[in-house]
């Protein structure tokens, strides 16, 4: 995962390296370390913040099935272990609960497309 993020990062960084203002601010003489930490990084972090939103639900459905091959207690077992045992009430509280903690990480990428992008903020 962390290296399909440092690619996303690298090829994002490097499209917006490419663009007229990037130019502009190092014809204004802006330090390059400046240049690259507070309008590159910042606008590609937009990209990036969402791929690991994304991935978050990936590892939810592989906590799962890790806790299920290695039978490591966990959600995940407790998940498996209910649904063989037709426990419907705990299947559906363990369903809430990753559901709930899916829409709580969307919701920390949505507000953080507001904080690394002012022109984004929600009125």
């Amino acid at each position: 995962i962390t290296s399909m993020i440092a690619r996303y990062t690298r090829s994002s960084m490097s499209e917006i390296l490419k663009e007229p203002y990037i130019r502009t601010s190092r014809a204004k003489g802006i330090h390059e370390f400046w240049v690259i930490m507070k309008h590159t990084l910042r606008n590609s972090l937009i990209d990036v913040v969402t791929i690991v939103g994304l991935q978050f639900g990936f590892l939810l459905a592989g906590s799962v099935l890790v806790e299920t091959v290695f039978t490591i207690p966990g959600l995940g077992r407790l998940l498996i272990d209910s649904i063989l045992f037709r426990d419907y009430t705990v299947i559906q509280v363990i369903l809430l609960i990753f559901t709930l903690q899916f829409i709580l990480v969307n919701l920390v990428v949505d507000v953080l497309y507001g904080v690394l992008n002012p022109k984004i903020r929600y009125d």
